[in-house]
């Protein structure tokens, strides 16, 4: 079996685990719970197969045109993937936070700002050597490079903090965080390595979608098996996260208005308890001895 068919199977089965996941998806009506997810399995299901075809479609008649379709359809995918995914890792924090809701408010809050600054940071390195159409590809990895590190900066988040949020293993916003950190690693690793290797770029390729069907799969078992019911989260008024959590709730409310004593009158007020209370003790003193 050459390597050419060998990675149009694979691409095929990529494409039947795209599907598959979506008839899931949509079956147990997660669309609800995730929006930005439904889409963004939409998108892939409907372009994943078209590319596919216009990929191997030199195959059935030898033409540069199949080529450059295929050129013209993969980088508004891909950018609309990067803007999809990082909704999607809003959604899953979102779910994750959901019976903490002062964290939850602060935390989206602090969500974007940090996506904002990775968006900025990832841009600042492209290189803009290109000009016109060329310089699409360039923006276009600075934006997935950005939504990639949000990625996983979320499933760490999530691993150190499951125990703290109560939130259990099989939950599907652990799941989803889980597939796209091993897709995002994967991306950085086959990146990193094709450029110094540009040897290995077969063998790499392999391993790259394998690693891609790996997460696809988690994803099929994730939404095949039960998810566990989220029970309300019980902790005492004394822990950390309580206290965390009311704190951020606080932040960002004026609350009501207070009116507040002038300091003199109460230095007065309590000056007249002072005398009177010596006058007291000093009656009872005199009782005492006439007695």
């Amino acid at each position: 079996m050459s390597s050419d068919v060998a990675m149009s199977i694979m691409s095929v089965a990529e494409f039947l685990l795209w599907a598959t996941l979506g008839f899931l998806f949509w079956k147990k009506k997660l669309q609800q719970r995730f929006p930005a997810m439904s889409y963004y399995l939409a998108l892939r299901v409907v372009s994943t197969p078209v590319l596919i075809f216009l990929l191997n479609g030199k195959m059935i008649v030898p033409s540069q045109m199949w080529l450059i379709c295929y050129v013209y359809l993969f980088w508004p995918v891909y950018i609309a993937s990067a803007v999809l995914i990082f909704f999607i890792c809003m959604e899953v924090f979102r779910s994750a936070l959901s019976s903490f809701s002062g964290l939850m408010k602060f935390g989206i809050v602090v969500f974007r700002w940090a996506a904002l600054a990775s968006v900025i940071v990832s841009f600042s390195t492209v290189s803009f050597s290109h000009r016109g159409l060329l310089l699409i590809p360039d923006l276009a990895y600075g934006l997935m490079r950005s939504v990639s590190i949000l990625e996983l900066c979320l499933l760490a988040f999530l691993c150190l903090s499951m125990n703290a949020l109560r939130l259990p293993l099989r939950d599907l916003s652990f799941g989803l965080s889980l597939g796209f950190g091993v897709m995002s690693s994967n991306d950085f690793i086959f990146a990193s390595l094709t450029s110094r290797y540009a040897s290995l770029t077969g063998p790499l390729q392999f391993i790259y979608e394998s690693v891609i069907l790996f997460a696809l799969g988690t994803w099929v078992a994730y939404c095949t098996l039960p998810e566990p019911v989220r029970k309300p989260v019980m902790m005492p008024a004394n822990s950390t996260i309580y206290r965390w959590n009311e704190i951020a709730s606080a932040l960002g409310h004026t609350g009501t208005q207070v009116a507040v004593q002038q300091p003199a009158n109460s230095f007065f007020l309590t000056d007249v308890e002072r005398v009177v209370e010596k006058v007291l003790n000093r009656n009872l003193k005199d009782r005492e001895s006439e007695t």
